[in-house]
């Protein structure tokens, strides 16, 4: 059984990563994109550094990352975090690359530590160790 495979087109292979976009964003763009959450004028102005800004801050997704973290994963879960890509690619239409992934995964965990404590998944695994 042989399955089609849309592949990004140069534009996109080439789509600039400096500075913010100012035009809007094109029709596959925001297919493939998950919504974002725009903070208030107000709260930025304000440093947005409060509780209230955190509860509203959502996944960077494709955006330019000035910050970089090294992980070191076995060759098993990368495997696993390539599996997952290809099938969110062929069985959801979604084109993310494993660092979308991956920021996705700490949104949630940090969002779940934040929203149920001790019940959250992320401080029931860490305990299990």
């Amino acid at each position: 059984m042989s399955r089609r495979v849309s592949l990004p087109g140069a534009d996109e292979l080439f789509r600039s990563t400096q500075g913010p976009r100012t035009e809007e964003p094109a029709a596959e763009d925001t297919a493939q994109s998950t919504e974002r959450v725009e903070e208030p004028a107000d709260a930025r102005e304000a440093g947005a550094e409060d509780a209230a800004a955190d509860e509203r801050r959502a996944p960077s997704g494709r955006v330019r990352h000035d910050e970089k973290i090294t992980v070191y994963v076995t060759s098993d879960e990368l495997l696993d975090l390539e599996r997952t890509r290809l099938v969110l690619r062929g069985d959801h239409r979604l084109a993310v690359d494993r660092g979308r992934i991956v920021r996705e995964a700490i949104h949630l965990a940090l969002e779940g530590v934040r929203d149920d404590g001790a019940g959250s998944a992320l401080v029931r695994r860490l305990r299990e160790q």
